[in-house]
């Protein structure tokens, strides 16, 4: 099927949802719908392997044509914009035929199970000018995360020294009762690849790059394929220094992010989204109360949210430019967590750049690593 060449300006994006599930239809629509509200989109049709889902999320939303054939959407109603909200293990397929039709991707996380997943996914995108597939990172967007920056890639809080990423929350039996969940092929790992992701790509996207990691990972309440818990050691390339704490063991639950900086703390505390007051910006002693309040003005607030990242998806749409969160910069986060199971599973250091072809956690974030690969597993915690 060719690319389409329709050009994007003067006229609204055309979009289609895949897969009318619970994302789909408390995150992907609403964020649509507020832009076509603005001029900018209107939803075409919708995907979904259940006719009745497809066809009942269509009538509430208004949209004109459901599908259960994704290749026959595409080449019918030739979408400018695919927004993926399926499980993991569909999302290279998907991703790689919308691609193929000319439309522009923007898929839930995980994006793919694997980084040959990924490398192939890349490989598909235009050239130059797109299409290009970005992975929902929500977390990323807002004024919050914009404004605090800014701070650190201009040096006004001085170095960045230690971090500390958290992702702590709970999971009951009845959540892992769904058989898809807590494995491997079908959810792409545990919680630091199913819960964490959206912190640790936060933390790397405040920090820039990271160049290795030390981690333990442990099955200590689920019986699940992957872990329940993990923590990790990160060095960035600037030097600093991070934990990261990746759990479905915690009662209180909490996101956090804390950045210690020479001249100042910046602290985001939260749990499924931000706003400008989930942000706290504590100075060193000798910092002029002026400077400090410039710092803490976040300017009018704009939360974290699916819309937040839409909205620019879309301008990067319109321009002919590749998005954030796509591209080697959607990778980062995958890489780090692919590494992050790497040295827990083999009690080794790993280090960015190194899980590449040949490498067996390159094709399965198990990487066949005995007690952990689906087949023949034991119990163990490391």
């Amino acid at each position: 099927m060719p690319r389409s060449t329709a050009p994007l300006t003067g006229r609204r994006i055309r979009a289609a949802v895949i897969g009318t599930g619970a994302i789909g239809r408390g995150s992907h629509l609403p964020a649509l719908a507020r832009l076509a509200e603005e001029g900018e989109t209107e939803v075409v049709a919708a995907v979904d392997i259940d006719a009745g889902a497809a066809g009942a999320f269509c009538a509430e939303a208004g949209i004109p044509h459901a599908y259960t054939d994704l290749d026959r959407m595409l080449q019918e109603q030739r979408p400018d914009l695919v927004t993926i909200c399926t499980p993991p293990t569909l999302h290279r397929e998907q991703t790689v035929a919308a691609l193929r039709a000319g439309a522009w991707v923007w898929c839930e996380k995980p994006p793919v199970p694997t980084l040959a997943d990924f490398d192939a996914v890349e490989a598909e995108e235009g050239a130059v000018g797109g299409p290009y597939a970005a992975i929902v990172f929500q977390h990323r967007f807002g004024s919050g995360s914009r404004h605090v920056r800014r701070l650190l890639a201009e040096g006004a809080l001085g170095r960045p020294l230690v971090a500390h990423c958290q992702t702590t929350w709970y999971r009951d039996s009845a959540y892992y009762a769904v058989p898809w969940r807590g494995r491997w092929h079908t959810e792409g790992g545990g919680p630091a690849m199913g819960h964490g992701i959206h912190q640790m790509d936060l933390l790397l996207d405040l920090l820039g790059p990271w160049s290795e990691v030390r981690a333990m990972a442990g099955r200590l309440v689920h019986d699940v394929e992957a872990e329940d818990v993990s923590t990790a050691l990160v060095r960035f390339a600037s030097g600093a220094l991070a934990t990261v704490v990746n759990s479905v063991l915690s009662p209180d639950e909490v996101s956090r992010i804390r950045i210690d900086c020479e001249r100042a703390t910046v602290e985001l505390t939260h749990l499924y989204g931000h706003s400008n007051g989930n942000w706290r910006i504590t100075p060193a002693p000798d910092v002029p109360g002026e400077q400090v309040a410039a710092w803490r003005d976040f300017g009018p607030d704009v939360p974290s949210s699916h819309l937040a990242q839409l909205r620019e998806l879309v301008a990067s749409m319109r321009a002919g430019q590749r998005p954030r969160s796509s591209g080697p910069d959607g990778r980062t986060s995958l890489e780090l967590i692919t590494a992050l199971y790497k040295s827990a599973f083999t009690d080794t250091t790993v280090r960015a750049g190194e899980i590449g072809p040949g490498d067996p956690y390159y094709t399965a974030l198990h990487g066949g690593a005995p007690g952990w690969a689906p087949a023949g597993r034991e119990e163990v915690s490391a």
